[in-house]
């Protein structure tokens, strides 16, 4: 079947979606972005054809109804089982590299004693390992590194005080292999992963191997079916290292500004706040955009912001937002500045401030800076988008809603689950129109 991509490299993350011929959104794949950005794409792009796949899976399986209602319990296992098995090649390669790092290290006489606690840790991690997957397990993400650093450290901290060894050789290790490991594309194993997960949830779901023959014709017929990359659209923040030739190339302005239109049609303004920076958009009744504004070089008031913010706390990202929602006390910030912000942070805490006001205060400044920049864009007309990371952000959205209705009245906020996708999505229509529209030579993995 033909495919139609678009891949959106931004600073922190990396965006890839897939539509096929009638312009369904078939799959989206996110990873983090990394110091590879080639990589990086061809990860986001790989991780969106595997959620097709499993989008065509649920397809399948439903014409069939060969599951009575246990569709979704069917596919939710396959997926975990999936990950799960991808997760163990993973912490595999991890453990066979870190002792190859330790192999190269200069830890002295205390280089065999290490090896053995890195030996135990890894045992441990591997006997973990089913857990993080099982139904209902809570992960602060889905990305190798962080799960499996998290894990690591932990892990690595308890068994290093039961040895007696030195814990910093154990994080020198880590920091020394985790990067060839995430740089690594294991495409190649996707199929046999697949596979190996049927079986088991074939296992955990007993009720299921009952219809085995009816499920596992429809899943190996679209594990056969060769999802062709027609044409390749690439945009974001690092779209000058995507290996594309400039023609598969298109400003994050235009494809953000599309992407919201094809999922709002009514959308006349566009907010995205991303980790590096804050785009204000205006658009025509078909996505085409009129005018816009970015802000300046500094990512002051962007999730990079945010992100400092959550270090200085000691807290993670995600939990900004929820803590931020408890505040009963307006307070002004008066810096969005990110080498400023810690020092005012601190100066907030020692004059007895609560941390949610402050936080509070602090998603209320973020907000006021893109809305002066949307006011240079033309203000903000009905309806209006927010699109990006931060639209993620409960706090964020509220202190939004709130400025928009005291500056604006009342307007209709668009905010969709998947609004981190909206470039990569313009980026796909853009490659779907190129191929169906005007009628250019497909050309599958255009890379030169």
């Amino acid at each position: 079947m033909r495919t139609f991509i678009g891949i959106d490299l931004g600073s922190t993350t990396t965006k890839a979606v897939v539509l096929d011929e009638n312009q369904n959104i078939i799959g989206r794949g996110i990873t983090n972005s990394r110091s590879n950005y080639d990589i990086a794409a061809e990860i986001a792009k790989q991780e969106a054809l595997l959620n097709g796949r499993f989008y065509l899976f649920r397809q399948a399986l439903g014409n069939t109804q060969a599951l009575n209602g246990g569709l979704d319990a069917f596919i939710g296992q396959l997926e975990r089982d999936f990950r799960s098995e991808q997760y163990v090649e993973q912490l595999l390669d991890l453990e066979a590299t870190c002792k190859r790092s330790l192999a190269t290290a200069h830890f002295g006489a205390a280089t065999d004693a290490v090896g053995e606690t890195l030996a135990e840790v890894f045992r441990r991690l591997k006997v973990e390992a089913p857990s993080l997957f099982a139904p209902g397990a809570k992960r602060k993400s889905d990305f190798f590194r962080d799960i499996a650093g998290s894990q690591y450290l932990a892990i690595g901290e308890t068994v290093s005080k039961e040895a007696g060894t030195r814990y910093d050789f154990l994080l020198n290790l880590f920091d020394r292999s985790i990067i060839e490991v995430e740089n690594r594309v294991y495409a190649d194993s996707i199929r046999r992963h697949l596979l190996a997960a049927l079986e088991r949830t074939f296992i955990e779901l007993p009720d299921t191997a009952k219809r085995r023959s009816q499920i596992e014709a429809p899943i190996k017929g679209i594990l056969d079916t060769d999802m062709e990359e027609t044409y390749v659209v690439g945009t974001g923040y690092g779209r000058a290292r995507l290996p594309f030739s400039k023609e598969h190339v298109r400003s994050e302005i235009l494809c953000h500004g599309l992407g919201a239109h094809m999922m709002y049609p009514g959308t006349a303004t566009v907010l995205d706040i991303g980790g590096q920076d804050t785009k204000a958009i205006q658009v025509d009744p078909a996505g085409i955009v009129e005018s816009f504004q970015m802000n300046d070089r500094c990512a002051a008031g962007c999730g990079r912001y945010l992100g400092y913010i959550a270090d200085e706390m000691n807290m993670g990202l995600h939990e900004l937002g929820p803590m931020a929602m408890t505040s009963t006390k307006t307070i002004r910030i008066n810096s969005t500045c990110t080498v400023f912000a810690g020092a005012e942070l601190r100066d907030r805490l020692s004059l007895g401030d609560k941390r949610e006001d402050i936080m509070a205060g602090l998603h209320r400044a973020i907000i006021l800076r893109a809305m002066s920049i949307l006011a240079r864009s033309g203000g903000i007309r009905d309806q209006f988008t927010f699109t990006g990371g931060v639209a993620k952000n409960e706090a964020a959205v509220k202190a939004l809603k709130d400025l928009v209705k005291e500056n604006y009245g009342e307007l209709q906020l668009n905010i969709d689950p998947d609004s981190i996708y909206t470039g990569a999505l313009g980026g796909a229509t853009f490659a779907w129109r190129a191929v169906v529209e005007e009628g250019k030579a497909a050309e599958a993995r255009e890379t030169k």
